[in-house]
């Protein structure tokens, strides 16, 4: 059987549609069914039921895909390999990322590797983190950049960096030429904050909670470009990753302070199914990033997670 077939099939059954795994192929929907069908009659047994919608797959389909998928991602890891060995990278890594971190910070490592490896090929997709976690998980993308990564059975973690939170307002507000103030600053103050069921909220709640400090929380958002929006027409101040405002601070929208008595940090993490054959490409990619030395501590009082089964949107 054509390892060209295989791969057709695991798309089928990874991106859940005929016409997808066609357009990913360069083939059509029409084609994309024949060949499943013709690995059917080959080995005589159903291996996508079509008669529910969407499509589901056989008992005998989960046993052929999850073989397959291992073959043939390790086939495409040993070209990719192969054709690396006496010459320049020249593969493609794909990655899914969520918003904040993707538009923080890839652009210089892309860039970077890019330089490196001008033969190489980047394919970044900014998602969801619940979609990172799944795309990751079908061996859909290489690598997944989330914060609070959350480790499992089919994921593995590793720690990237971690990214200190900044007092954040708009230029107008009072405390808008502050270059630092102190956390009992907050007490009374009018917060634009993210969703309750997020991660980082539940940090920033605990820290103000230790603190003794209440704020009230105007407006809630599982979006930091919105949040940053509200922030912009002094709706409310509110705690962000320093890197996720960068843009705004030097266009003059926003203003940062630093918190001079205790440090809240988010940390990221790259996220990989556990087993999974990387090509050359996407290893050196993941030493790219990891060449870069996380943030270190300036000795303040640090409050921070590492592992959560919590959920983390922006």
């Amino acid at each position: 059987m054509q390892l060209k077939s295989l791969k057709v099939f695991c798309d089928v059954v990874g991106r859940r549609s005929f016409s997808r795994a066609a357009s990913e192929n360069c083939i059509s929907q029409s084609a994309a069914s024949q060949i499943v069908h013709h690995l059917e009659e080959h080995l005589g047994v159903k291996l996508i039921d079509r008669s529910k919608r969407p499509f589901v797959l056989t008992p005998e389909g989960h046993m052929y895909y999850e073989s397959c998928r291992k073959l043939v991602q390790r086939f495409y890891a040993l070209e990719d390999e192969v054709r690396s060995f006496h010459q320049e990278i020249a593969g493609r890594v794909s990655v899914a990322s969520i918003y904040s971190v993707g538009l923080s910070h890839l652009s210089r490592f892309i860039q970077d590797f890019l330089r490196r490896h001008p033969k190489g090929n980047v394919h970044l997709q900014y998602q969801h983190p619940d979609r990172v976690y799944e795309l990751v998980r079908d061996d859909r993308v290489d690598l997944g950049l989330v914060s609070f990564p959350r480790e499992s059975r089919p994921i593995h973690v590793t720690q990237w960096r971690q990214e200190p939170m900044v007092f954040v307002c708009s230029p107008d507000h009072a405390f808008g030429s502050r270059t630092a103030i102190e956390l009992a600053e907050l007490d009374g103050q009018t917060m634009v904050g993210f969703d309750e069921n997020l991660r980082i909220r539940q940090e920033i709640d605990k820290t103000l909670a230790t603190h003794r400090i209440h704020c009230d929380v105007a407006m809630e958002f599982d979006n930091i470009e919105t949040l940053k929006r509200a922030v912009e027409i002094n709706a409310g101040v509110s705690l962000l990753p320093e890197s996720a405002v960068v843009r705004e601070v030097a266009a003059g929208t926003l203003a940062t302070a630093r918190l001079a008595d205790v440090e809240i940090l988010r940390p990221l993490g790259i996220i990989r199914r556990r087993g999974a054959d990387l090509g050359q490409t996407a290893r050196r990619f993941i030493q790219l990033l990891c060449e870069d030395p996380t943030l270190s501590d300036n000795g303040s009082e640090t409050v921070v997670g590492h592992k959560s089964n919590g959920q983390d949107r922006f």
